[in-house]
């Protein structure tokens, strides 16, 4: 069994052939700290043989919350069918408590995998406030339920999906547009190894989607190409304004991409 991040699968993923040709079959993974990708999943349950599960938490929440449960019915799916439903962040652990996905006026949202909400828990696994911080512990625990800032998705099984943090959904035009959504999309494309979408400022939209782009090492790819294949894929409204390819991102300790960083920095170009 392997604990991992979505960073280190996507570095197994991109791994040299010969060596994934090595690795061992029947490795079961745990992942968290990010929500993963579905192609990363699909590449590496398709080429491995390996089984992923995704579980999804906070340090607040002492850390998991929910697990992306497997069900008989998923056994029918094809590789990538799976891939996309083991993307999502999944139902709660019997150990955690609640959870809720609400609206800005705290009604549930429908299951329909479209209406974003934020991310909503309580039970005993939920701390019980920040030390020495009554100011922060209060706008996070009000109305007894703590407010993970986490925004998601429920679709008609019941699993939740998180599109974004709240501070990471870029408005622009009035549309809010997932960075998760468009990162998805941008990993598929063969040359791209990881990318992390950002809000900037736009003079029409107030802002628009940019990426960061790391591209697999010998690969090419340009700015019009990947900016093309957004648009084939998603609504056009969705696709980045802009590509910058920088050869590394700047992440936490647990694999997290330092987003706040990549929007004041100048993006080494590797067109």
């Amino acid at each position: 069994m392997l604990c991992a991040a979505p960073t280190v699968l996507i570095s197994i993923a991109n791994a040299p052939k010969e060596l994934r040709c090595e690795a061992r079959r029947d490795v079961r993974v745990l992942t968290a700290g990010a929500p993963p990708a579905a192609t990363t999943i699909e590449r590496i349950e398709g080429e491995l043989g390996w089984v992923i599960t995704q579980a999804y938490g906070l340090t607040e929440t002492s850390p998991f919350i929910t697990i992306c449960e497997p069900r008989p019915e998923h056994k029918g799916l094809s590789c990538a069918q799976r891939s996309v439903i083991k993307a999502c962040q999944g139902v709660e652990l019997l150990t955690s408590g609640e959870l809720r996905v609400v609206d800005e006026q705290g009604n549930d949202v429908p299951r329909d995998g479209k209406t974003i909400g934020e991310i909503l828990v309580r039970g005993n696994a939920v701390m019980k406030g920040y030390y020495k911080d009554s100011e922060a512990t209060a706008k996070a625990m009000r109305g007894g339920w703590f407010h993970t800032g986490d925004a998601a998705v429920v679709h008609p099984d019941g699993y939740a999906e998180i599109r974004d943090r709240l501070k990471d959904v870029i408005i622009s035009g009035g549309e809010n547009i997932s960075s998760v959504e468009v990162e998805g999309v941008l990993l598929r494309h063969p040359a791209v190894q990881e990318v992390a979408i950002v809000g900037l400022p736009h003079e029409r939209w107030g802002e628009a989607p940019h990426a960061f782009v790391v591209l697999k090492v010998g690969a090419m790819a340009t700015e019009a190409e990947l900016i093309a294949y957004a648009r084939d894929h998603l609504a056009h409204f969705k696709a980045p304004h802009g590509i910058k390819f920088v050869p590394e991102f700047p992440k936490t300790a647990t694999g997290k991409v330092q987003k706040y960083l990549l929007r004041g920095k100048p993006a080494i170009s590797k067109q």
